[in-house]
């Protein structure tokens, strides 16, 4: 839903006056002149500057929780899944194993938070802050529906590349902050993955700029629904992008910067307790923004049937996005350092490059020209 604050303003004004009112009424019961009191506060309550930043505020709390329900979702989902690939059931607690990823989120807000000795503490905790963030404001980004989205600006997209871009320096802030030669070993790695793999990313996103000749995300699902969804038209490039999506969220097989058997848990070595479980939902959530953004760019977002929502069109594509992902983390093993680099400049690069001359030909033949 797009949020009103016209209406949240209807209503603060509502609630503080029959408050002030009542408040008033007991003074008065008791003798006292309320009038000079209370109109003060009053004028304060119903300012509009007051009631938009209470508004705002309130529309990062809705955010923040919905936020954190998707990464338990998600990682719900990934387990289940998973579970099945590996001839298992998974998560048992509750309907289907649901409630599994709340009693570990139960237990890891119960662990004591420590940090290490040597640690550079105030780097060390904002580089959980900045993860979070960037998660947290590409989430803002996105539209669910033609109508539900938090912010709907004309440089949407190109917002969200400028946030994603900033995922690089939260890692080696974790990584060197943390004093540890795995941490920063990891940071480095994940800094220079995320780096080399946003470049074929672009070149992709470029591509679906040059068919839809806009930036804002509703435009791209609009001109998709007069025309075509274009991960007909641009195949290579949707699968381009979900390769390099998989390598950003770094997921097998491109989770070198967590690799166990080289470096304990990388850049998340010395994070524990709530540290750990924020880190967690963050990179959960940047996969499933992901998926999000794959289906918005390729498979036209919230367009589809009428008998259901477009939301519901709009998770469920993003979902099914999640769960290819989730096969190939069952199907694949993890490569080197030297391949992931080699398969991102040798393989995705070119193929990235052919997808922008194709969407450039198909706009100048067959759509009609600039």
């Amino acid at each position: 839903m797009m949020f009103d604050y016209s209406g949240l303003y209807q209503f603060l004004y509502s609630v503080s006056s029959w408050l002030l009112w009542e408040v008033g009424r007991i003074l008065g019961f008791i003798g006292i002149d309320s009038g000079n009191i209370l109109y003060p506060i009053r004028q304060f309550l119903v300012d509009p500057q007051f009631v938009y930043f209470v508004a705002l505020l309130l529309t990062a709390l809705i955010y923040l929780v919905a936020a954190l329900l998707f990464g338990i979702q998600f990682i719900w989902m990934e387990r289940k899944f998973l579970g099945r690939f590996m001839d298992r059931r998974g998560t048992s607690v509750g309907f289907l194993g649901f409630f599994q990823n709340f009693a570990d989120a139960f237990k890891v807000l119960l662990k004591a938070v420590i940090t290490p000795k040597d640690a550079d503490k105030r780097v060390y905790q904002f580089a959980i802050f900045a993860i979070l963030a960037v998660s947290f404001m590409l989430l803002g980004l996105v539209p669910w529906d033609i109508n539900w989205y938090a912010v709907n600006v004309p440089l949407a997209l190109l917002l969200g590349l400028a946030v994603f871009s900033l995922a690089p320096f939260a890692l080696i802030l974790a990584g060197w902050s943390s004093n540890n030669k795995y941490t920063l070993i990891g940071g480095i790695r994940g800094a220079a993955q995320l780096i080399a793999y946003e470049v074929p990313l672009l070149l992709v996103v470029v591509s679906v700029i040059v068919m839809t000749g806009t930036l804002n995300f509703n435009e791209m699902v609009a001109w998709q629904q007069g025309n075509i969804i274009l991960f007909i038209p641009l195949f290579i490039g949707a699968l381009t992008f979900f390769i390099a999506g998989v390598a950003e969220s770094e997921r097998v097989p491109f989770d070198l910067p967590e690799a166990e058997a080289e470096l304990v848990e990388g850049w998340q070595t010395e994070y524990g307790s709530l540290g750990w479980g924020l880190v967690m939902c963050a990179d959960y959530l940047r996969a499933f923004i992901i998926c999000a953004l794959f289906s918005i760019l390729f498979l036209g977002g919230w367009t589809g049937p009428t008998f259901l929502p477009g939301s519901v069109w709009m998770l469920a594509k993003a979902a099914l996005v999640f769960f290819f992902m989730i096969w190939v983390r069952a199907a694949m093993v993890r490569i080197r350092t030297d391949q992931l680099l080699k398969f991102c400049w040798n393989r995705l690069l070119p193929l990235a490059v052919i997808n922008l001359a194709v969407a450039v030909l198909i706009k100048i033949y067959a759509v009609g020209g600039w």
